[in-house]
Formats: C-alpha cells, sequence, structure tokens
C-alpha cells in the first residue's frame, strides 16, 4: 500500500505562513500610513508673544517641525516591506530585522517630547521677532501617540518576518536573473520558393537544402 504523501502547500506550516503574511502585510501597511499621516499633522500647540505690548497669539506645530526621523523610518519601513519577497534566507532576516528596528525607531522619536518645546520657541521667535520667545501653556495632541501606534506595527511586521519569514514566498523566479541560458527555440524549416528564407537560414549557419 502507497503511502500518501502530503504537498507541501497544504500542510499546517504553509497555512500559517500565509496567516503571518497577511498580518504582516497588513500592520506594516497600516503602521506606516499611520505614520506619514500623522507626520503632518499639528502635534504640539501653545501661547506667544505676537510682539512687543500686543498680546500673545496661538501657535502650533506640526511633526516634522519636531522631528522628521518618525516619517524617514516609516519609509525605511514600507521598503524593507517590500524588500522581504525580493530576498531569501539570511538577506530576509536582516531586512525584517531592518524593519522591526524602523518601527521601534518611529515609536521612540514620536514619544520623545523634548523637541515640541524647541519647535514651539522657533515657531514664537518668527511670529513676534524676539529671539528667545517664552512659550506658554504649552499642550500635545494625539497625533503623536498614533504615530508611536503606527511604528508600533512596523515593529509587529518586523517580529512576524523574524518568526514566519521563512514560510513565506519569494519573488517569482521569472523576475530573477539565472546563469542559466534560456533553451532555444528551433527555427522553422527555410521555405525553398522563398529567397529571403534562405538567407535567413544561412545566416543562422543552417543548411537550407537539408532534407527534414
Amino acid at each position: 500500500m502507497t503511502e500518501q504523501q502530503t504537498s507541501p502547500s497544504s500542510g499546517p506550516a504553509a497555512s500559517g505562513g500565509r496567516t503571518s503574511l497577511a498580518a504582516a502585510l497588513a500592520a506594516g501597511a497600516l503602521g506606516a500610513a499611520a505614520v506619514l499621516a500623522s507626520s503632518g499633522r499639528t502635534w504640539a500647540e501653545g501661547r506667544a508673544a505676537a510682539a512687543v505690548g500686543s498680546g500673545t497669539v496661538q501657535i502650533g506645530v506640526g511633526g516634522r517641525d519636531v522631528t522628521g526621523l518618525p516619517s524617514a523610518l516609516a519609509v525605511v519601513g514600507l521598503a524593507a516591506l517590500v524588500a522581504v519577497f525580493a530576498v531569501r534566507g539570511t538577506g530576509r532576516r536582516l531586512v525584517a530585522a531592518l524593519l522591526a528596528l524602523s518601527g521601534a525607531g518611529v515609536a521612540a522619536a514620536s514619544l520623545a517630547g523634548g523637541g515640541a518645546r524647541a519647535a514651539l520657541r522657533e515657531k514664537a521667535a518668527g511670529v513676534s521677532g524676539l529671539t528667545g520667545a517664552a512659550v506658554e501653556n504649552l499642550t500635545s495632541t494625539a497625533w503623536p501617540w498614533v504615530a508611536a501606534a503606527g511604528g508600533l506595527l512596523l515593529l509587529a511586521a518586523g517580529l512576524l518576518a523574524l518568526r514566519h519569514g521563512a514560510n513565506w514566498p519569494a519573488m517569482s523566479g521569472r523576475y530573477e536573473r539565472s546563469g542559466v541560458p534560456a533553451p532555444r527555440r528551433a527555427a522553422a524549416p527555410a521555405d525553398p520558393e522563398r529567397p529571403e528564407e534562405l538567407w535567413k537560414a544561412l545566416d543562422r549557419g543552417e543548411d537550407p537544402t537539408a532534407a527534414n
């Protein structure tokens, strides 16, 4: 009695690989989108003197004014997520680690609040014309937390790639270069009634008079 063989594509490892692949793609894409979108929003607000004796004015600074690191790392993480499918073995693990580190860096940079006060002071100096203008009633919005959450999603995608990436498919072989030349298609026999076909056969090094 012949023992039935189980196809690798139908085994538990393949099923788990498809699930983790879908989860990593969703987490990575959503995380990068959240970081890039939140970086363009207002992260901190405060009040600064409009001019000497002119009262105060409300000012705000966006995420890219506070720090450009989260958006830059989100782009790196998104590129790493795509590159995971172009490599195998050790290369895939290295790219997955880069993805995870990018997410961790986004989360850390988004929650480091020191840049917000400096950015507000710089903007206040531009509004009032006074170097070192004071900023009062400084408040933070929820957008840095949205960016940090996006970073954690990128981190999760990287950890999934490290854990399950070996079971994920790679780029199709037809898009990869190989050292084996493609088999040459046999040319159709030359038609003796068409002189141009005879010349083409001679150029290919064939004998147009040979019997098929």
